[in-house]
């Protein structure tokens, strides 16, 4: 099976150097919508402004969701305080010094962004001696040094900022030549390009998946309210997302994770069984994990309500929710999965 790696690489780059925080998704939705039109994929849209896509299968009245999500971590001003600068309250859940020192992004009501930074207010060691290491990194203590000569908050306030404003950071995305990925927000623009990834696969193969596959790309999965509005045909959702790696943990850069159970609920067993079966039989690198501090679009659906079987699977990522990194590895056999699983 021979993925197209440039592909891939390439539009998980592009989806990633477009800002998509949390309930500002619009401009990634758009570049995917096209991506959709250039592979023949009809879609639709919910009025959450999720975007669906579907190919049909052999079995139109039972639907496969695969579900993966493009929101991701971000900021959000609160206040803007009398020296110019600004306050953030955060979008999604990371702690606060996983962004210290990033470069950053404010975007303004009519679309007008400034640069910035995001830094302790004891960010000098020359001002504040050892305190500069050692104030706790909370809400209150870390502010953004906006790019622009302002000294005040009537200053910041005659730019056009206001409380509101969404923030995103740098997501400084690098491609090494050994194969790892390293870059902000792989959770889950890479899962998004997997997908993408896949369905070029059985586009150019000519391969009709086993079950019409509803392709859902979700816009606020990292607040917890992600897939809605789903079709009543559809009996089984697999959620890509991340795999995390660390202490205490299976799962590999090099591998495709399928999770057991993560902090919300077990994953159903026969699905899972399905999915390490799959693996196994076509030689496909896996690890079986319990997340934790982790729920996807799946498990929080069915605890939502819907009535569907599910699963979860995505590339093992390090460093989660901070700057994270993978593999090509990872990433090809999460593609070469979600192939199996649409035809099989």
């Amino acid at each position: 099976m021979n993925i197209d790696k440039k592909y891939v690489l390439d539009l998980m780059q592009e989806l990633l150097s477009i800002p998509s925080p949390a309930g500002d998704t619009g401009a990634a939705m758009e570049r995917i919508q096209q991506e959709f039109e250039s592979l023949g994929i009809p879609t639709r849209t919910t009025r959450k402004g999720a975007l669906i896509g579907q190919m049909v299968g052999t079995d139109h009245e039972n639907h496969r969701l695969i579900a993966a999500h493009i929101d991701t971590l971000g900021g959000m001003v609160s206040e803007i305080k009398s020296n110019g600068r600004c306050r953030i309250a955060n979008i999604g859940n990371f702690p606060w010094n996983a962004y210290e020192g990033e470069n950053l992004i404010i975007k303004t009501m009519d679309g007008t962004t400034y640069n910035g930074s995001f830094l302790p207010e004891k960010a000098s060691i020359h001002i504040h001696s050892e305190s500069a290491g050692e104030t706790l990194r909370t809400p209150k203590s870390m502010e953004i040094r906006i790019d622009e000569p302002t000294e005040s908050k009537q200053e910041t306030l005659d730019l056009g900022i206001r409380v509101g404003d969404f923030v995103t950071f740098d997501p400084r995305t690098i491609i090494t030549e050994s194969g790892y990925v390293k870059s902000r927000y792989l959770d889950d623009k890479a899962c998004v390009a997997v997908l993408f990834g896949a369905v070029k696969y059985m586009v150019d193969n000519n391969i009709t998946p086993s079950h019409t596959l509803d392709l859902f790309i979700s816009n606020y999965e990292e607040l917890g309210h992600g897939v809605s509005g789903i079709s009543d045909a559809v009996y089984e959702m697999l959620a890509l997302d991340i795999g995390t790696v660390g202490e205490g943990h299976t799962s590999h850069e090099h591998a495709v994770t399928i999770c057991a159970k993560d902090s919300r609920t077990p994953y159903d067993f026969g699905f899972r069984k399905r999915l390490v079966e799959l693996a196994q039989q076509n030689n496909i690198d896996y690890r079986v994990d319990v997340h934790f501090r982790y729920g996807s679009d799946a498990s929080i659906s069915v605890l939502q309500g819907a009535d569907v079987n599910f699963a979860c699977i995505g590339m093992g990522v390090d460093g989660t929710h901070h700057y994270e990194r993978t593999h090509w590895d990872a990433i090809e056999n999460n593609t070469r999965l979600v192939i199996e699983y649409a035809r099989s």
